[in-house]
């Protein structure tokens, strides 16, 4: 029997302004299924440039864990909800990972399709 290949777990990371955006998103995107769980880190300070000033902010960090193939629609479904023009929005391969927790993922994440 032939199986495809291993599914491929990423990190999606992106930063909001506040605690309560930060659930409501994690809440949007996990009840959708399209993050098996969010994690949520804060507060932080960010600075960066924006329209050519430097800018400084307290943002919070919400961390998706997802398959690369979910990878265009959590995308959109951020973009979706952000509050932000241009939301910072980065997905990292995660290079290794226990294979029960990878398990875990791609059964939770498969029960969007069930639903």
């Amino acid at each position: 029997m032939e199986h495809g290949p291993a599914p491929r777990l990423i990190q999606v990371s992106t930063a909001i302004g506040s605690q309560l955006e930060a659930r409501a998103l994690a809440e949007e995107v996990v009840g959708q299924r399209l993050a098996a769980c969010a994690q949520i880190i804060g507060p932080m300070t960010s600075v960066y440039w924006w329209k050519g000033a430097m800018e400084t902010a307290e943002e919070w960090l919400c961390l998706f864990k997802t398959l690369e193939d979910h990878y265009i629609r959590l995308e959109a479904a951020i973009r979706a909800t952000h509050p932000y023009e241009t939301p910072e929005i980065i997905a990292t391969p995660v290079v290794a990972v226990d294979q029960g927790y990878l398990a875990w993922c791609v059964a939770e994440l498969a029960l969007a399709a069930d639903e």
